[in-house]
């Protein structure tokens, strides 16, 4: 009979830091962004600060995603420098950038959802910015796990 492994050992075998990470903010952008919408026709500060909270999280979360994204790419595929891997990098980057600029638009000017000027507008945009990206970071991670599984089916064969 086999021997059943307990869940710990299963997910030490298992668990990789790069997916959860990159699900992790790649999943609170569209949440924020959520908010923000919220908060456009209510005005409302909870659903504001919920926005701030958020992307701040992001913001410590990308190098995270990043650095074990490199880390995979480097174990697992040698730093083949493939399209899909090139642009998930370019991708990583414009989104830290667009997270951090937001982020210090945020910080540095508190009520810039209740005013009435052109840096309201660049926040926004930021914001909504990001949506595109991590569509395409998530586009891209997917054809690489479906890649990865065609390929161990094949082994198995």
């Amino acid at each position: 009979m086999a021997e059943k492994k307990s869940l710990l050992k299963e997910m030490k075998e298992s668990f990789f830091v790069h997916p959860v990470a990159a699900h992790f903010s790649n999943g609170l952008i569209p949440v924020a962004v959520l908010y923000l919408l919220l908060t456009l026709p209510s005005s409302d500060p909870f659903f504001e600060h919920t926005v701030e909270h958020l992307i701040i999280i992001v913001l410590f979360a990308i190098p995270v995603s990043f650095f074990s994204g490199i880390h995979d790419w480097t174990v697992n595929y040698k730093r083949a420098k493939t399209p899909v891997f090139m642009n998930k990098i370019r991708l990583s980057f414009v989104l830290f950038g667009l997270v951090a600029f937001a982020v210090a638009i945020r910080l540095t000017v508190p009520d810039v959802m209740y005013r009435n000027d052109w840096l309201h507008w660049v926040y926004i945009v930021l914001l909504l910015a990001m949506m595109p990206v991590v569509t395409l970071l998530g586009h891209y991670g997917g054809k690489l796990a479906g890649a990865a599984k065609m390929a161990a089916a094949r082994r198995k064969k």
